[in-house]
């Protein structure tokens, strides 16, 4: 019976069930368990792995690079994060609205770490994430649109659940560049979140832009239904300084 119980599942692709067919198989013995009870522990297994394995190509997909997560972020190096905002955009219910979130402050502050904390943590929750860099970001689009393929880039920057854009203003924007934001910025408006990082202020954000009415049409749909979270201090990376040795 286990033979051909293994086939049949290996046939359905049931891994999870698979897997952990003998144990439970002992299990439902020793416990007398019904077979509707035995039926929900299998099912139960095969929904775990699948729900693990699927979070697990979110992550990837979302090209996060180094694994950075709430739980590993240290908020007393930083008193003027609070962790109890943090912890409710954990929930992920600006996901849910379509809300925007915008960290904004000095390099090496965390904005970075926390920007990637809350995409790996949309991850889990099963929202699909891309994560780019600023440069990356316009560089990706400007090949793209030399190799005709912008509209496929577009519309997969469109219909990701959340976009994260870090180091966001790091240099002018050009006009094609503009342009291109600009169809993101709109198609998301009100729809789908993005995360940003930023060293400047946002009064700063339209200087950047050669062109002021296209600048003022992106910083409106940016500036609304948006999060900003202003983060003051120093950067971390100065307490990673070698220290000299002393005799």
């Amino acid at each position: 019976m286990n033979a051909q119980l293994s086939q049949q599942l290996r046939l359905l692709k049931l891994s999870g069930m698979l897997e952990h067919l003998d144990a439970r198989l002992m299990e439902a013995a020793n416990n007398d368990l019904s077979h509707a009870e035995f039926l929900s522990m299998m099912l139960t297994e095969e929904v775990t792995m699948r729900t693990s394995r699927k979070m697990e190509r979110l992550v990837r997909r979302a090209t996060l690079g180094t694994e950075k997560t709430i739980e590993g972020f240290d908020f007393a190096a930083n008193p003027s994060i609070s962790s109890k905002l943090i912890k409710s955009f954990a929930t992920c219910r600006f996901v849910e609205r379509g809300d925007s979130i915008f960290f904004l402050g000095p390099t090496g502050t965390g904005k970075t770490h926390l920007a990637k904390a809350l995409a790996h943590q949309a991850c889990r929750f099963m929202f699909s994430v891309s994560f780019y860099n600023f440069h990356t970001l316009f560089s990706d689009m400007a090949s793209a649109d030399l190799q005709n393929r912008l509209p496929v880039l577009i519309k997969r920057l469109l219909s990701v659940d959340v976009l994260v854009i870090d180091d966001f203003g790091f240099k002018a924007i050009d006009q094609d560049s503009a342009e291109r934001l600009y169809a993101i910025v709109d198609g998301r408006f009100g729809r789908k979140s993005m995360i940003l990082t930023s060293n400047r202020s946002i009064s700063d954000w339209g200087s950047l832009f050669s062109d002021p009415v296209m600048g003022n049409a992106i910083m409106d749909r940016l500036a609304n239904a948006a999060h900003h979270v202003v983060i003051k201090g120093q950067s971390y990376r100065k307490n990673m300084k070698p220290q000299d040795d002393t005799l």
